[in-house]
């Protein structure tokens, strides 16, 4: 096609659809032919044959086309041509399924019960595994009343092992006879075959609808032989006990219970507890039942410590496990196996877990057992055997001292701390000391242990605060204050935003304005953050007014205006934009929300957001957004005015 532009007129794809249906012409419908005699008959036949006879020979592997050809053939009552249509199949897929269910229900339906015989026996013979034939082939014997014939074909398909379904459908045509012997012993059969849970639960259902209560124990007892503790099902155990159950024998059903919880997991006996539980509320109580569980998950923790001495994890779930069952000598031993397993290595992970060991072995002595003193040892031989040069455990000494404190041997609660500080100080063991105190209502003590503190962690704004906190709550205003002093002028801190909110909240809650101005001063001399400025202006908002204010938020703006303007075009600048816009917003808040404020004045200073290039590093362009400023613009426009008025100055002279 030269001309490959859009035709002036389009056609839709509705459009086509449409014509073609209009021109499309009225269905034909097959010519219906009269045979008047049996030439005409013998014609019609011959050219249908002819015709399947082309059909078979184009598409040999099609067999649909072979039972179109079959059904038509039996439709003029040549059964034997269609039985020679189904063999000619059959030499074509000797394996075809739908050739030989078709082939049998025509020599079934023209009463050929050898024929259909002999077509089920070579079916089964060359499909072994297909089982609708093995079923149709039985069905058509029983049909015919030819019940071992049934059994002689149930037995031929057993020997292929096929499925559970089978099997108990051989059952089922014994027990539609009477013969319970038979299907006994074909359950037998297939519990060696395919022995599941379900396998045995099936044979156990049979031999109670039969009505032999021994044979059924017999049968749960051989299940739980052979599937063993790996594969067993807690199924079977409920169907064992509920027969029990129902035999009104609670005491056998109460140790098939106990039997199965000692030795099945918790995760997969949760419908068999359950199911216990439902029954001790019916029958009685659970004694027996919880010892056999204890038993059981005494002999899983045990395999769980031989495996790895140094699972503190299982030696305190399985100390739990004997506390829980009331045994406290056997949780005394564990602990004591558990604390003699230390860690070989300096690693404060696993020592950690390990210090737990002794930590839970002093709360039993001390609240399950009533031995203080024997409690007492055990933080004593814990102390002695972590390695303080190294690392230590705030919790051992602090939990060490409320226990000496519960006795009322504060004293010794004392010393133990002191020890501990001078040892290895630490932030948790002084806050721990100073809470201890301040339970004790020693205000002097705190304040001792805060000078320590502070001394030892000086950089630390928390401990500050938390100094100052106390003399505010006690009323010592003055000595508040000069912690504030003193915190403020250390050389280093980590956090001084903290301290100085603090210490301007402190001035602010006595109503001291003067002083809070003057922190503020102080404060904006040191760092010209934006929160700052804004945190300034909304309280000069608050104790003069909005004029002080308005003041406040300008000189904000001019500074942060230097530093953008002192810097090179960068992240800095763009900082100090952000922050300046930043502060602008708020002033602009502030404005609006107060009476008589003017939100045009902050509006008019608000920037314009552009868009801009700059050279990175490797040469490559990166685009940013930047603000410029109205003041800005005005000064950059009297720069060029001024640089113009040089030059024509320049070309005059």
């Amino acid at each position: 096609i030269k001309n490959k532009n859009a035709a002036a007129v389009q056609i839709t794809a509705e459009q086509l659809i449409r014509e073609a249906y209009e021109r499309q012409g009225s269905a034909q419908t097959a010519v219906r032919q009269k045979v008047l005699d049996g030439e005409e008959l013998g014609d019609y036949q011959m050219r249908r044959r002819r015709e399947f006879e082309e059909g078979v020979r184009r598409n040999r592997s099609n067999m649909g086309e072979w039972l179109r050809y079959a059904a038509w053939e039996e439709a003029q009552g040549a059964v034997s041509r269609a039985r020679s249509v189904f063999e000619r199949a059959l030499d074509v897929d000797a394996r075809s399924q739908a050739v030989y269910v078709k082939y049998a229900e025509l020599e079934m339906k023209h009463e050929n019960v050898n024929l259909a015989r002999n077509v089920y026996d070579r079916a089964v013979s060359v499909l072994p595994r297909v089982s609708q034939f093995w079923y149709r082939y039985a069905y058509m014997e029983e049909l015919l009343g030819n019940v071992d014939a049934a059994r002689a074909v149930f037995e031929r398909w057993m020997q292929w092992e096929p499925s559970r379904d089978a099997w108990l459908a051989y059952v089922k045509l014994e027990r539609r006879y009477g013969e319970a012997a038979r299907a006994r012993q074909v359950f037998a059969r297939l519990a060696h075959v395919h022995p599941e849970p379900d396998t045995w639960l099936r044979w156990a259902q049979f031999e109670e609808a039969e009505g032999d209560a021994d044979r059924v124990r017999a049968v749960f007892g051989q299940a739980i032989d052979r599937l063993g503790e790996q594969f067993m099902d807690q199924r079977v155990f409920v169907a064992f006990a509920g027969f029990e159950t129902r035999m009104r024998e609670p005491e056998r059903a109460r140790a098939i219970y106990a039997y199965a919880l000692a030795r099945l997991p918790r995760a997969k006996a949760q419908a068999l507890y359950s199911q216990y539980v439902r029954f001790e509320k019916q029958h009685g109580g659970a004694r027996e039942i919880e010892q056999a569980v204890v038993g059981r998950r005494r002999a899983q923790h045990e395999a769980r410590v031989r495996a790895d001495a140094h699972d503190y994890d299982a030696w305190l779930e399985y100390a739990r496990l004997e506390e829980e069952a009331g045994d406290r000598a056997r949780a005394r031993d564990v602990y004591e196996r558990a604390a003699a397993a230390h860690p070989r290595v300096a690693d404060k992970a696993l020592w950690r877990r390990y210090v737990y060991v002794w930590l839970f072995y002093a709360l039993f002595e001390e609240r399950t057992c009533g031995n203080v003193a024997r409690a007492r040892r055990v933080y004593e031989a814990a102390l002695e055997l972590v390695p303080h040069a190294q690392f230590t455990f705030a919790k051992l000494w602090l939990q060490y001292a409320w226990f000496e404190v519960r006795q009322r041997n504060v004293a010794q609660a004392r010393r133990r701390l002191g020890q501990a500080l001078g040892v290895c100080p630490k932030r948790k063991l002084f806050r721990g000391y100073i809470a201890l105190e301040l339970e004790l209502r020693e205000f002097d003590r705190v304040r001792r242990l805060y000078a320590k503190h502070v001394e030892f962690s000086a950089a630390s704004c928390a401990v500050w605060v938390e100094f100052a906190q106390l003399e505010q709550a006690l009323g010592e205003h003055e000595r508040c204050r000069a912690l504030f002093e003193l915190a403020v002028a250390q050389p280093v801190l980590d956090m001084p935003e903290v301290l100085w909110k603090a210490y301007i909240d402190f001035e602010q809650a006595l109503g001291n304005d003067d002083a809070t101005r003057a922190l503020y001063v102080r404060l904006l001399q040191l760092t010209d953050h934006v929160k700052v400025w804004v945190s300034c202006a909304r309280f000069e908002l608050r104790a003069s007014g909005l004029p002080a204010a308005r003041a406040v938020f300008e000189r904000g703006s001019q500074r942060l205006r230097a530093l953008a303007h002192g810097q090179e075009p960068g992240q800095e600048r763009e900082q100090h934009n952000q922050e300046r816009v930043a502060l602008l917003d708020a002033w602009r808040e502030v404005e609006e929300q107060t009476q008589g404020g003017e939100p045009a004045r902050v509006v008019a200073q608000m920037p314009r957001r552009v868009r801009r290039r700059r050279e990175l590093d490797d040469g490559s362009l990166e685009e940013y957004f930047d603000y410029v400023f109205p003041d800005d613009e005005q000064g950059a426009r009297f720069k060029l005015l001024a640089k113009a008025h040089q030059w024509k100055q320049g070309q005059t002279e």
